[in-house]
Formats: C-alpha cells, sequence, structure tokens
C-alpha cells in the first residue's frame, strides 16, 4: 500500500442478488441470441413451444457494466425455479440485459422496445406478451411501453409486471454515496452511484460537484419525461410485487440513529449512522489518511428511511467486506437497510414523508395506488428475492 494514498477499493459496487454470483451455479440451457439497440436477450422457449407463442419479456435491473445474464437466469432458478415454472406453464422467457446497467432509462428503454417488436415479429399465433422487469428493468419497460403508447406502436402487451422496482425512488444513504467519492481515486463504485440511472432512480442523491443532497436534476428529467409519455402504458393490465411487507413495520432490528458500521486501520474512525428524523442530523462521520481529510455528512427533513419497510440491500455488509479485503478492521452493526420502500415498489405514496413511508398499505384502498393490482411479501425479504410467494401470485395473472 503506498504512503501517500488509501488503498484501492477494487471493483466492488452495490448489488441486488440477482446480479451478483450464485451461491449454488445453475446451468444454463441452450438459448437463442438477440443483438438490439443498446442491449441483448436470451429466448428461452416453453415446453412444447415451436418458435415463440407466449413470450413473457423479462428485463435486468441496475448495476454497473453490461448485464450478466448467465448470473440473472442463475437468479431467477435460486431458492424458487421461476423460469422453470413459466416454461412449464408453456410461456417463452426472453431474458432482456443491457449494454450497460447503468445508463439512462431513456437510453435502456431502446433496448426494450427493440426486444418487443422483435418478439411480435417472430410470434407464432396470436397471443398477447407479457412485459416487465426486476428492479431498474420494472422501470425501463413501464417506460418503454407508454412511450410505444405514445407513439402509436402496438407492443400488443396484455400485462406489464414489475418486481421491486422503484416507482416513487429507492434509497442508499447519502452517507455511503458520499463515501464513494471521497476514495481518494476514481473507483467503480463512485461510478455506479453517479451514473445516470442511479440519479434518475435514487429519491436523494449526493451530488459530488456541489457536495449538496438533493433531487438529482436527472431524476427531475425523468419524471418529467415519463409524464409527457402519460407516466405509465395504459392499454395492459399493470401489476407489482414488492419485496418489503404491506403492515407499514419496518426492520426491527435499525433503529434511527444506530452505528451502521465503523471502519478502522483505513479509513480510521469512518462511521455510519442509519437515518434519522430531524435537521442537521449526522449521517456519517468520514476520515483518510493520504491525501489528510475529513467530513461530515449530515441531512435534512429525512425520515427514517434504513429501517423502513421495503425490500433490503446488504447495503453496509458489502461496504465492510470491502474494506476487510483491503485490511482494515470493521465493526458491523446492521448489515442491511431498505432500498426500495414498499410504498415505492406498488406506487401508492411517496417516501418523502415519515407518514407516507411506513404506511400500513394493507389498510389502504387498493385503488389509491397506480397499478391494477399489487402484492406485498408476508415478511421483508432481499430486494428482488425470488420466493415462492411473489412468483406464484405473479404467474396466476397472466393472461390465458
Amino acid at each position: 500500500m503506498s504512503e501517500t494514498t488509501e488503498p484501492n477499493v477494487g471493483t466492488f459496487t452495490l448489488a441486488d442478488p440477482l446480479t451478483t454470483e450464485p451461491t449454488h451455479p445453475v446451468e444454463v440451457p441452450e438459448h437463442e441470441d438477440w443483438q438490439l439497440p443498446n442491449g441483448f436477450a436470451w429466448v428461452f422457449p416453453g415446453e412444447g413451444n415451436r418458435g415463440l407463442v407466449r413470450p413473457v419479456i423479462m428485463a435486468d435491473g441496475f448495476n454497473l457494466g453490461r448485464s450478466e445474464l448467465d448470473k440473472l437466469y442463475q437468479g431467477l432458478e435460486g431458492d424458487y425455479p421461476f423460469i422453470t415454472e413459466l416454461r412449464r406453464r408453456g410461456r417463452d422467457v426472453i431474458l432482456l440485459g443491457f449494454e450497460e446497467r447503468s445508463a439512462s432509462i431513456l437510453d435502456n428503454a431502446r433496448a426494450a422496445e427493440a426486444a418487443i417488436m422483435r418478439a411480435i415479429a417472430e410470434q407464432v399465433g396470436d397471443a398477447r406478451l407479457v412485459v416487465g422487469g426486476f428492479s431498474m428493468g420494472g422501470i425501463v419497460t413501464r417506460y418503454a411501453l407508454a412511450r410505444m403508447e405514445r407513439q402509436r406502436m402496438d407492443h400488443r402487451t396484455a400485462l406489464y409486471f414489475s418486481y421491486d422496482s422503484p416507482h416513487r425512488g429507492a434509497s442508499i444513504p447519502v452517507g455511503v454515496q458520499t463515501f464513494s467519492h471521497f476514495i481518494p481515486f476514481p473507483n467503480a463504485f463512485a461510478k455506479q452511484m453517479d451514473s445516470p440511472a442511479a440519479r434518475q432512480m435514487l429519491w436523494r442523491h449526493y451530488d459530488k460537484e456541489t457536495g449538496k443532497v438533493g433531487v438529482a436534476p436527472e431524476r427531475t428529467e425523468f419524471l418529467d419525461a415519463l409524464g409527457r409519455v402519460g407516466s405509465w402504458p395504459q392499454i395492459p393490465v399493470k401489476v407489482a410485487v414488492a419485496n418489503g411487507r404491506a403492515d407499514g413495520v419496518g426492520l426491527p432490528d435499525v433503529k434511527p440513529g444506530d452505528v451502521a458500521l465503523r471502519i478502522d486501520r483505513i479509513y480510521p474512525g469512518t462511521t455510519f449512522y442509519t437515518q434519522a428524523q430531524g435537521d442537521d442530523v449526522t449521517v456519517a462521520y468520514l476520515n483518510r489518511r493520504f491525501p489528510k481529510a475529513e467530513k461530515t455528512v449530515t441531512t435534512n427533513g429525512f425520515p427514517e428511511v434504513d429501517g423502513a419497510p421495503g425490500g433490503t440491500l446488504h447495503t453496509y455488509k458489502i461496504l465492510a467486506d470491502a474494506m476487510r479485503k483491503l485490511g482494515g478492521t470493521v465493526d458491523l452493526r446492521h448489515e442491511k437497510v431498505c432500498f426500495v420502500p414498499s410504498v415505492s415498489a406498488v406506487a401508492i405514496r411517496d417516501v418523502e414523508t415519515q407518514e407516507d413511508l411506513y404506511t400500513p398499505i394493507s389498510g389502504l384502498v387498493a385503488e389509491e395506488s397506480e397499478l391494477d393490482d399489487f402484492f406485498c411479501s408476508p415478511t421483508t425479504t432481499e430486494h428482488t428475492a425470488i420466493t415462492a410467494e411473489l412468483c406464484t401470485w405473479l404467474m396466476n395473472r397472466l393472461p390465458d
């Protein structure tokens, strides 16, 4: 390690289970490969189908770099064999990937549109499509379908679905976002946090140029673009599932203002705290030796978003593991925090206030959601975790 800089953090990024190396790899069967503008797709025919008969297009989520559809396939076949079950039911599964997952949602929507049009062109019969995606993939396909309708393009889609997608925004602790830029050299983590997709999806973003926390201009521009195409597709039935609970109960162990992670030896004394309400709330103290610098990160008017009901991400565990590999010592007290609040995943409330964020969705009138139907996990699960409950609910709503 150089005496003039902190050690290189390598290539770690904040990734959900569907975009990481599976613990039990599954063999990916033979498939057709489509090359698309800004993306590509793998096609797995349904059992007994000759050609595309009943296509289900499922888009990849957010990370840095090119989609790794082998990992996506394995993630979808892990704890519950989602692809196998879809194919058993005669559905042709089309996994949609992107050349750059962190690119603008507007750009990646081109890949979704191209996949839809190719599926229509190659389809045998007249069954209508199912189109959706996981996490960011649900936002990409939502925009693509809405834009196609605005352009009077027939997408022939009967059902749109999203799987723990941040319709009202996602959350990465701003102390963690800030730390990515506090690292004194270019790194993959900072590139991910500053990417177009991150700026568009995060409800609050740390701006490395101004040092301020707020709504990124790119998010405002994206929401405006979404509004110009009607916000949602109007023709298909719109459904969603959430990895978070519907009863307003958040993560019981994540108390506001707790120490989440402390790092020593490297970045000595750097400490991250779980988000609390109030003004001038300290969420991180950052310290580095070379070049010498320290920074206190504060927020104003935030709800207790880290412990909110929602799909979780192992944010602090991922960061702690990266620091350990560099020779640091860590005091990790909260491995995971809320990433996509339940109210965001089912598009029923915004995430700006404590009251909305912790609203018991089960007590609301379903018509308050922008979706036609939705289902929340009975227990808190990881963001995009593929569970029998969520997958079965979703498959039971597929059109005949």
